[in-house]
């Protein structure tokens, strides 16, 4: 009776928090002509119609080019954030170097607005001609990064054992050749749970995908709300919702499918897995 009331209690919880996303798929298989006179998540004639518009180039729209734009900047901003935020978190967590000033003020920076730093941002950018460029919105998004990996892999390399780098450099170690030997091997589920938070967080982004580009860099968040109106005559619901599900499956499925390594690296100290 218990467990049944448990699963109860999951189910409606589940379908509370996944109402929206279900109401996005059921839309994006209906056609405007059911749109108009059937709301409801149930899909009597569904169509592929909407994605076939989403997939269809033309000479403004062009959803595989926004897709691999998205996937360029999140995969270089996810792998430079974690790149910077592992030596970083060796010097903190084993040399205490700016542990009390350095490690608060980046945690501390991830919790200001992001819309604080937009115009200077923008200024500069200009500047460096970097604006609509993959390079720029990858920079950006390693910024906006580094903070959460810091923070998991300073807590990662605090979990093992000092005795491991004594160890090491009786052996004639380098502290480089510690880090990349020993600790990075060692901190591979505290790194890879930062690369797929990274990931998601990158690819999710829409503010400086929207500030920073224009036409050769637009990331799907962004290339997204082109699709609204698409055939002209108002916003055209089920195109939209259509991209917005093609945009919203690979950070989905990625989760989905790391689920497992997340769980155990957060619950497991981020050394065992």
């Amino acid at each position: 009776m218990i467990n049944a009331l448990r699963w109860i209690v999951f189910a409606i919880a589940a379908l509370a928090m996944n109402f929206p996303i279900l109401v996005t798929l059921s839309t994006s298989f209906k056609s405007a002509r059911e749109l108009s006179t059937n709301p409801g998540l149930w899909v009597y004639a569904p169509t592929l119609e909407n994605y076939a518009t989403v997939f269809t180039v033309s000479d403004r729209l062009n959803i595989f080019l926004y897709l691999v734009n998205s996937v360029a900047v999140a995969a270089l901003g996810t792998l430079l954030a974690v790149a910077l935020a592992l030596p970083a978190a060796y010097a903190i967590a084993r040399g205490k170097l700016g542990e009390r000033t350095l490690l608060p003020l980046i945690v501390n920076l991830r919790a200001v607005p992001l819309i604080i730093f937009a115009i200077p941002l923008y200024m500069m950018f200009q500047w460096l001609s970097l604006l609509d460029t993959r390079l720029g919105l990858g920079l950006i998004l390693a910024i906006v990064n580094l903070p959460l990996a810091l923070v998991i892999l300073v807590n990662a390399i605090r979990d093992l054992p000092g005795e491991l780098d004594e160890a090491a450099l009786m052996d004639g170690a380098t502290r480089f050749q510690i880090l990349t030997r020993v600790i990075a091997p060692l901190c591979r589920p505290a790194i890879v749970t930062s690369l797929i938070f990274g990931f998601i967080t990158a690819w999710n982004e829409f503010l400086f995908g929207l500030m920073l580009t224009t036409s050769k860099a637009v990331p799907i968040t962004v290339g997204a709300s082109f699709f609204f109106a698409a055939s002209g005559g108002g916003v055209q619901w089920g195109v939209a919702s259509a991209v917005m599900i093609v945009g919203a499956l690979p950070p989905m499925l990625l989760g989905l499918i790391m689920y497992r390594q997340i769980s155990g690296s957060m619950t497991a100290g981020a050394v065992k897995g």
